[in-house]
């Protein structure tokens, strides 16, 4: 369990941040921005919430939870040395990612065939949870980008692949079904 009593150390004061292993790296790394940008998805995702209840709140809950464990898990660098750490590393299982194709997969049910691309928006939980997808996708590049240089949990990698794929699923859901989507017009203000 973590438990912080003092939440100012003064040790990043120089630009500097530990990793999960101890490692003191810059702030600015791959590995930092990836992680960084995991929890700035998070409080997206907790800005959707003040719009959501029900099951798509229950939802975005355990999701919240597995972006912490997302955090934790690619704030650990050296997968290979995982079996010789004190406490087994946290890291994203298929499980979560099967979960999450499971949820789509049901919410997709019951929309309407997409037949254009859509915009952003409709109603507010619609509107922020297409802010999660954007979010998301940003944080899948930062990964992305991190998986050239070092070892990334590949569950990490397909969770936030399919993570975005939930919030634009889950973003048309809260759009009445799809119903109240505001659909592209190519070209419309030439």
């Amino acid at each position: 369990m973590v438990v912080l009593n003092k939440i100012y150390t003064r040790t990043g004061d120089k630009g500097q941040t530990a990793l999960g292993d101890g490692t003191r790296v810059h702030k600015y790394t791959d590995r930092v921005s990836a992680y960084g940008t995991t929890d700035e998805l998070n409080s997206t995702v907790g800005l959707a919430r003040l719009h959501a209840d029900g099951d798509i709140d229950a939802a975005l809950a355990r999701i919240q939870n597995d972006l912490f464990d997302l955090g934790a898990d690619l704030c650990r660098p050296d997968l290979e040395r995982d079996a010789e750490a004190d406490y087994p590393p946290l890291r994203m299982d298929d499980v979560q990612v099967e979960r999450l194709e499971a949820e789509i997969d049901a919410m997709n049910k019951g929309l309407e065939p997409l037949r254009s691309f859509i915009l952003p928006g409709g109603t507010p939980l619609a509107a922020h949870l297409h802010l999660c997808r954007t979010v998301a996708r940003r944080a899948e590049r930062l990964t992305v980008s991190l998986t050239e240089h070092e070892s990334v949990n590949a569950a990490a990698l397909t969770y936030l692949n399919r993570l975005s794929d939930w919030f634009f699923v889950a973003a048309r859901t809260a759009n009445d079904g799809g119903k109240a989507d505001i659909l592209w017009s190519p070209g419309a203000n030439r």
